[in-house]
């Protein structure tokens, strides 16, 4: 009869990366000097490398190191690892299982971590790139008043100088000019409190902006209350007659001087605006004839200088309310006013116009005589 022999128990290898896992588990408690049951650390200058658990300098296996592996107490001492039978294999495995299991854990962490870390990346650069749309959006220039009516159409009056009753100082070169207080061509100059008119023209169709390389042409009375071209003495005069091309920033610039008051009319600047300074030579073109009202303070200030004789009366026969131009109201009319006698004044106003409505002008008196012109009477309240 065979004696009976004991099995050789089964050996479970581990798997690539448990194996992987181990061995980084391995070195990681090398690395951090961490302590465990059944290990020591025994390694010394004179071996040339740390000693592992269970060896002794000469490399033997050491006693304590005999009865267990792994720090696992060995069921049976005397005989080989994989010997130990069917229990100790499967704790073995067991514990193997659970640490690649806390290996996983560790990495799913860092991999959340990471993902995490990536969407707050994420969401800091949308955060710069809404806040630079954002800078860009206010860097981008934009209307400071919403208009939802243009500057009320008003006469030109019997003295225009466009050419649509006869003088026209739109076809005289030179005319395209910012200090508007001499003659086109040199000839006479005027004596008055200087005065600096700016105005900003608005295009209502283009969301209100700016109406680049629009042609404006302004015109008004001396201190005297006389209009060149037309009045007596004057006729072959161009002074205060004059054209700007509108700019990148909507706005047309004069030098000019304080206009008299003469009898029937508050004192007041005439102006039309064109498509653009091609246009010009057609009074036809104009999509805007309007006029600015002077104020009332800056006007009963400038009057008592000498220059301005009878306007400080004319004034006083006057009001805004008995103006048959301004009596229908004038807020859109009323510019921006500062400055002094001495140091000049600075009148500025915003022109709003409609583009997209044809204008609609009032008839222009005939020519005639103007305030002192030969002839005498002239046309109150144009």
């Amino acid at each position: 009869m065979n004696p009976i022999r004991r099995r050789r128990g089964i050996r479970t290898y581990p798997a690539t990366s448990e194996t992987c896992a181990m061995q980084s588990q391995s070195t990681d408690r090398d690395h951090a000097g961490r302590h465990h049951p059944g290990h020591r650390d025994t390694g010394g200058p004179d071996t040339g490398h740390p000693r592992d658990e269970g060896h002794d300098a000469s490399g033997a296996l050491s006693a304590p190191a005999a009865g267990t592996f792994e720090g696992r107490v060995l069921d049976r001492p005397h005989e080989d690892v994989e010997d130990q039978g069917l229990a100790f294999d499967l704790g073995t495995l067991i514990d193997r299982r659970r640490a690649l299991g806390i290996f996983g854990a560790g990495a799913s962490v860092f991999a959340l971590a990471a993902c995490t870390g990536t969407t707050t990346s994420s969401s800091s650069s949308s955060a710069s790139a809404t806040a630079s749309a954002s800078e860009t959006a206010s860097a981008t220039p934009s209307p400071s008043k919403t208009y939802d009516e243009e500057m009320p159409q008003e006469t030109a009056g019997p003295y225009p100088g466009d050419g649509s009753n006869g003088a026209d100082a739109l076809d005289v070169s030179g005319v395209e000019r910012s200090n508007i207080t001499a003659s086109i061509d040199g000839g006479a100059a005027v004596d008055g409190v200087a005065m600096t008119l700016t105005m900003n023209i608005v295009d209502m169709v283009k969301d209100n902006g700016p109406m680049t390389g629009a042609a404006v042409y302004v015109w008004h009375c001396d201190p005297d209350g006389n209009y060149s071209m037309y009045s007596e003495g004057v006729e072959d005069e161009t002074y205060l007659r004059g054209v700007q091309v509108v700019g990148d920033d909507g706005k047309v610039t004069f030098t000019s001087i304080v206009p008299g008051c003469y009898a029937g009319r508050w004192p007041h600047i005439h102006f039309e605006v064109f498509p653009d300074i091609g246009s010009i030579t057609d009074a036809t073109n104009a999509v805007l004839t309007s006029q600015i009202a002077l104020s009332e303070e800056m006007a009963n200030t400038v009057y008592k200088d000498s220059r301005y004789p009878d306007s400080a009366t004319n004034m006083s026969q006057v009001t805004l309310e008995t103006d048959n131009v301004f009596s229908d109201g004038v807020d859109m009319q009323m510019p921006k006013v500062s400055g002094s006698v001495a140091k000049g004044y600075t009148v500025t106003i915003d022109v709003p116009i409609d583009t997209s409505t044809a204008p609609q002008n009032a008839a222009a008196p005939g020519g005639g005589a103007g305030p002192g012109a030969a002839g005498g009477g002239g046309a109150p309240g144009q």
